[in-house]
């Protein structure tokens, strides 16, 4: 079960992909925090207004990590995410060398919802962190956050049926 902080750093996460959602993207969102509890860099998921595949958040983070932080720091440093990282992002997040993540929802769940919603499936496999990722400490899924995280796919649904996504 996640602290009180880390709860406040999930529900970031699920304001950034709210936020993407808004702006026309599918919604996820991560942030990256240090070992003392700063937040160093937020992102959101911006593959159709990029126009970019791998804009997923979470792979930004771990580039950007791995510019902008030593080993020492990264190795110390977490990711909170709003969803399970998919196998790009996991592997990105391993060969940067952050130490741990936190997620609120599994990709389990998500693909659940992508079923239950009608939504098309995700073209990869999803596996979890710790089969792409070795030795990274990974936590979550947070069970009392799934529902807010359904609602941002269940608009996002709406929006793709409006031709808005």
């Amino acid at each position: 079960m996640p602290t009180a902080p880390e709860l406040a750093y999930l529900e970031r996460c699920i304001e950034l992909a709210h936020e993407s959602l808004l702006a026309g993207d599918h919604p996820f969102g991560s942030i990256l925090v240090n070992s003392t509890g700063q937040i160093l860099k937020e992102e959101r998921n911006r593959v159709c207004t990029a126009n970019d595949i791998t804009y997923h958040p979470e792979r930004v983070l771990a580039v950007w990590a791995q510019q902008n932080m030593t080993p020492e720091d990264r190795a110390a440093a977490t990711v909170y995410t709003s969803h399970e990282h998919c196998p790009m992002c996991s592997a990105a997040h391993a060969f940067a060398g952050i130490g741990r993540i936190v997620f609120a929802s599994s990709s389990k769940q998500l693909d659940g919802w992508r079923t239950e919603l009608g939504l098309p499936g995700s073209p990869v496999t999803a596996l979890p962190i710790e089969l792409v990722a070795r030795g990274v400490e990974v936590e979550g899924p947070v069970d009392e956050l799934a529902g807010r995280i359904f609602e941002l796919h269940r608009l996002m649904k709406e929006k793709m049926q409006q031709g808005g996504l």
